[in-house]
């Protein structure tokens, strides 16, 4: 399967939620998963690099591939069980050319005025991609929401995306933790960390968008 972690705005945790989605299929399916990183910040591929510092953490192994990828991705999913993409949070050739072989997409949206407003933009460019590509389903995922209960930016957002028909709105919230931060400044991910509602709540969001896998 190829999972493409993909938005329209930087800013809004795709990496962090790249390597976290691998870590899951890796530890808890225990799948052999490939970090394949389109986005030039690298931010991916440094993690890999200190995670493989940490002889006792298992390896997830990562990749580098810019510009059209589609030849790429198609000959990488032939060698592992599944890919795990991370592009730049932009519009450009590599989310395009992903969208036409993908099977997924997860976009993490901020529950945020200039986050929501870039959703239409996606719905063009993923509706483009599905006329190509039938197989592909997305999910918007709401990601670094307050932790506070008394601020509704989140509730807000969720009726907001919900006019979106082209995509699903995950029911499954990722909150701004400081586990997410500090878990990836140490080449690890959530579930590796002490913070059991981080894990818990990536944990729940593997198991609604991948119920079958």
């Amino acid at each position: 399967m190829i999972i493409l972690i993909g938005s329209q705005k930087g800013g809004c945790g795709k990496s962090t939620l790249a390597v976290n989605v691998a870590c899951a299929l890796a530890l808890d399916k225990g799948a052999d998963a490939l970090l394949v990183d389109c986005d030039t910040q690298s931010s991916v591929a440094r993690w890999v690099q200190d995670r493989q510092t940490h002889a006792a953490l298992k390896n997830i192994p990562c990749v580098q591939i810019s510009g059209d990828v589609r030849i790429t991705l198609h000959d990488l999913a032939k060698r592992y069980d599944h890919l795990v993409v991370d592009v730049a949070g932009r519009d450009s050739v590599e989310l395009r050319s992903a969208l036409s072989v993908a099977d997924m997409l997860l976009s993490p949206i901020r529950p945020s005025q200039y986050d929501l407003d870039t959703v239409p933009h996606l719905a063009e460019v993923y509706s483009r991609a599905k006329d190509f590509n039938e197989k592909l389903r997305a999910s918007l995922v709401l990601n670094l929401c307050p932790t506070n209960p008394v601020i509704k930016e989140a509730q807000e957002a969720e009726t907001y995306l919900q006019d979106f028909a082209e995509f699903a709105v995950a029911k499954t919230r990722i909150y701004d933790r400081k586990a997410y931060r500090d878990s990836v400044a140490e080449g690890q991910s959530a579930l590796e960390w002490k913070d059991s509602k981080a894990a818990d709540a990536i944990r729940q969001l593997m198991m609604e968008v991948m119920p079958n896998d």
